[in-house]
């Protein structure tokens, strides 16, 4: 008789802890199952609408996300001047349409270069979902699954675990639950080092327990979008043009640092000394560009946010599988756990944060941060069919956050709850 595997106990442990029943997580690696969510059929997408674990207790009244939208003028300028962060640009999507799209204050202090929508920030590490949107399009043409070993196809990959070298896929590196320790790499990236190199030093790392840990990880990240990219036999920078930036539309879009430095209306990074910001660095991504190279505008992200929000849809056309791209937003891993019996857990996905708020709806979102003068931040209530985007020039002292914070109180509260 085959008995289970300690790994695979423990495995199933967790899952049984964490309540992801749903996602069913395997080591049985050849078959697509470690990633698949059910009920992500195409045909069940608006029954579930109706489904009682998709209602909310806190219902929103007509015209309390319009009021919401329009107070967005306010709570920007407040929050810009109480912080003193250069610039910042919002988009909010609605239904598909763009209801909302300006920039405040300037893209280099001192200057007079206004933030408008089609400014360019570095997004920092909103590049994982938006990395994850490029392998969903992959995953969708049936070549690679989120559960294919990422060894398939970059065969020097190694880490310190033989079983964890063989075993490691895609999906695993992208829900940060492969047992490399907290950013691991990111050091070697400040020094120098490129992505090669970098990728090739994770086999020093030592590991925590396998698909039972969660630690976020850019060159994680970076090593199963190389693996796509390898399975494709281009670039990953040039996949993610060809298969997601270019049918969208989203012609600022780049994962290549050079585009964004020669862009005409690009976003400075700053960080603040003493009482002033100062736009003294310049922060080139290259080495982990799946993870936190991409530049856009929230024209763009806009584009993007409504892809998201109509499950792989883009003007009516499917650029995206719906199932390839749901299976990015399942909970993975217990990426924040309670700290009190009252609290509420947040988990990760693919790429892509996942929570449930106040008013008892999931909530899709991620941020991003550079500490030499980025700070983005995407959010999204899938129910409501809305999404926001928030672009920053500043170093990472919340003002993204705090901005889409107090928006989604006024849409589902109708008053912000908390400075």
């Amino acid at each position: 008789m085959n008995h289970p595997s300690i790994p695979h106990l423990i495995l199933a442990a967790v899952a049984f802890l964490l309540g992801v029943s749903e996602c069913s997580a395997s080591t049985n690696v050849p078959e697509d199952t470690s990633f698949a969510c059910k009920a992500v059929s195409v045909s069940s997408l608006s029954q579930t609408a109706n489904s009682p674990a998709a209602a909310s207790a806190v219902s929103i009244p007509p015209g309390q996300i319009d009021a919401a939208i329009h107070a967005l003028d306010g709570i920007v300028q407040d929050r810009l001047a109480r912080t003193g962060v250069p610039g910042i640009a919002i988009a909010v999507v609605h239904n598909d349409v763009v209801v909302y799209a300006k920039g405040f204050g300037v893209r280099e202090v001192g200057t007079d270069k206004k933030v408008d929508e089609n400014t360019v920030f570095q997004l920092a590490s909103i590049s994982k979902p938006v990395g994850a949107t490029v392998i969903a399009k992959v995953v969708g043409k049936g070549k690679v699954q989120w559960n294919t070993p990422v060894v398939k196809y970059l065969r020097n990959f190694e880490l310190s675990s033989p079983y964890a070298t063989r075993n490691v896929t895609l999906g695993d590196l992208y829900s940060h639950r492969s047992g490399l320790p907290d950013h691991a790499g990111d050091l070697l990236e400040d020094l120098g080092f490129g992505r090669t190199e970098i990728l090739r030093r994770l086999r020093f790392e030592p590991l925590a327990p396998f698909r039972a840990t969660y630690a976020y990880t850019n060159f994680g990240v970076t090593a199963a979008a190389e693996a796509v990219a390898k399975s494709e036999g281009m670039a990953w920078e040039e996949l993610s043009k060809q298969v997601l930036y270019r049918p969208l539309g989203m012609t600022s879009t780049s994962s290549r640092f050079s585009d964004y430095d020669n862009s005409p209306n690009k976003a400075l990074l700053h960080v603040r000394v003493g009482d002033h910001w100062e736009a003294k660095y310049t922060r080139r991504p290259d080495s982990q560009s799946p993870a936190g190279g991409v530049s856009s505008s929230i024209a763009d992200m806009a584009k993007w946010l409504r892809l998201q929000l109509a499950n792989g849809k883009f003007n009516g056309q499917e650029i995206i599988n719906a199932k390839a791209l749901i299976q990015t937003r399942c909970p993975y891993m217990m990426s924040n756990a309670p700290d009190t019996s009252i609290s509420r857990a947040s988990f990760y996905g693919l790429g892509m944060g996942i929570a449930y708020d106040e008013a008892g709806r999931v909530r899709f979102s991620h941020s991003g941060a550079f500490a030499l003068g980025a700070a983005t931040t995407i959010a999204m209530l899938p129910s409501e069919k809305l999404g926001i985007v928030a672009l920053t020039n500043g170093m990472p002292v919340g003002l993204p956050e705090a901005v889409i914070s107090s928006f989604l109180d006024l849409v589902e509260l109708g008053s912000v709850q908390r400075d």
